[in-house]
């Protein structure tokens, strides 16, 4: 259930006339770790176990290759979910310290942090050996384009698409959130055990600061957008030695770092 139909008055050009909308469903997701709530996030159903996964590993909660247990403990026709995690408490990282205790909403990966420390990333900068085609870019946004069909339904939702350095889509997903639909891909990649076939991400929207953070994390050496990207998203991209490209639409693309 990613979209619903929603009754809605258009008005064109001083007419009305009644119609039917195919909306993007956004719903409230608990993660529960060890029977515990951890947080809520506020996505669009499917492929929860991805997103999860994902935000673990984002996180820095738990980083080790080997799948999680996940059990779904509630899962209501609106599309609230509750789905309990299980962790052994030695494999815990450190990221789980910085609990989260705000909503998280589906625009704003910040929001959840509680104090400025817990937006800082730590790491070696990526050095990526792998050549890049820039004439590729519009082939990729195709290819994503192709498969966003929650997109195609309502209008309103994001996408996020990794492919591997021979330009081929490995995974894409689509959420009311831009960070979400990140997490999606990266946990589906995570769970498959193919991460490190990974050289570029492309995203629907534009780009910020926990972008940039989720693909230094994952070690993606190329972000690409379709929309602009944030002052701190191309600071971060240039600390951590990420290829950064905004306003990707037909044949122009603007190179940030």
């Amino acid at each position: 259930m990613q979209t619903l139909n929603y009754e809605g008055l258009l008005i064109n050009n001083g007419d009305t006339k009644k119609i039917k909308d195919a909306l993007v469903v956004e719903a409230a997701l608990q993660i529960n770790i060890n029977k515990e709530p951890y947080t809520v996030v506020m996505r669009t159903p499917g492929d929860d176990f991805e997103l999860i996964r994902g935000l673990l590993y984002a996180e820095d909660i738990y980083k080790r290759e080997t799948n999680l247990i996940f059990e779904v403990v509630e899962k209501r026709e609106n599309g609230f979910s509750i789905i309990n995690v299980t962790i052994p408490k030695k494999l815990i990282g450190k990221g789980y310290l910085n609990k989260r205790t705000l909503l998280s909403v589906s625009s704003c990966g910040i929001c959840g942090k509680q104090k400025l420390e817990d937006i800082s990333i730590n790491g070696n900068k990526l050095k990526s050996n792998s050549k890049f085609d820039f004439h590729k870019i519009e082939f990729m946004f195709e290819e994503m384009k192709k498969q966003q069909d929650t997109f195609e339904l309502s209008g309103g939702s994001h996408a996020a698409t990794l492919f591997d350095k021979n330009y081929k889509l490995l995974t894409i997903k689509e959420d009311i959130g831009r960070h979400n639909a990140v997490d999606k891909v990266i946990g589906d990649l995570l769970i498959n055990n193919s991460l490190n076939k990974v050289n570029c991400m492309l995203v629907s929207g534009r780009v910020s600061y926990e972008i940039i953070s989720k693909a230094f994390i994952a070690k993606i050496p190329y972000v690409i957008a379709v929309s602009a990207c944030s002052s701190l998203s191309v600071d971060f991209a240039k600390e951590f030695g990420i290829c950064l490209i905004g306003f990707s639409r037909g044949k122009k693309a603007t190179l940030y770092s």
